[in-house]
């Protein structure tokens, strides 16, 4: 592991276009080798620094998540796949806001291109789907760029507390809440 690291900074320090280009790939290749997203956004910033590391990683997502749209449309049984996924984990007729999609990206453990597939129902086209998925890679780039190594370091209840507050605000987001409070506001 060590001589991989060592291999990774000689490229950086010697060759970064080759060492960013090699980090955008891994992005767009991410999917295929099963690596998990918020792995490869934490390495950013652990090679790059902050702001190379979250602009790389932004155009990473972006560029995966173009080639998500395209797959999505030419490939209907991957759509019906997602389709599965999403009602397994959302319900049956579930419809999320893209406030909640920002935030269920930063949950490490649910399934980057089923939140892809989400923002894919919600636009109307490519540029639509783009303005969405730059939307919610944002933060996501920026916070876990930010976390670094240090992710790995929190203790479990650290990660659990950060979870479920991701989770309650996430809950209080869902329009139908965001409704049910207005009223209750306005009725007193």
């Amino acid at each position: 592991m060590e001589q991989i690291e060592q291999w990774i900074m000689t490229i950086k320090d010697s060759h970064l276009l080759i060492a960013s280009f090699l980090f955008i790939f891994v992005h767009v290749v991410r999917p295929i080798f099963f690596i998990p997203v918020i792995l490869i956004l934490m390495t950013g910033g652990v090679i790059f620094g902050f702001v190379h590391g979250t602009i790389l990683s932004i155009v990473g997502l972006m560029l995966s998540s173009i080639i998500f749209y395209y797959l999505a449309q030419k490939m209907p049984w991957f759509t019906r796949r997602l389709i599965q996924m999403k009602q397994k984990l959302f319900g049956e007729d579930r419809h999320m806001t893209k406030q909640q999609v920002m935030l269920l990206r930063l949950v490490p453990f649910i399934h980057y291109h089923l939140l892809s597939f989400l923002i894919y129902e919600q636009a109307t086209d490519l540029r639509d789907y783009n303005k969405l998925s730059l939307y919610t890679a944002i933060p996501m780039a920026l916070i876990y760029t930010v976390i670094g190594q240090s992710v790995a370091q929190f203790s479990p209840k650290v990660m659990t507390m950060f979870v479920l507050l991701i989770l309650t605000v996430s809950y209080l987001a869902r329009k139908d809440t965001r409704q049910k409070i207005k009223q209750l506001l306005t009725s007193t």
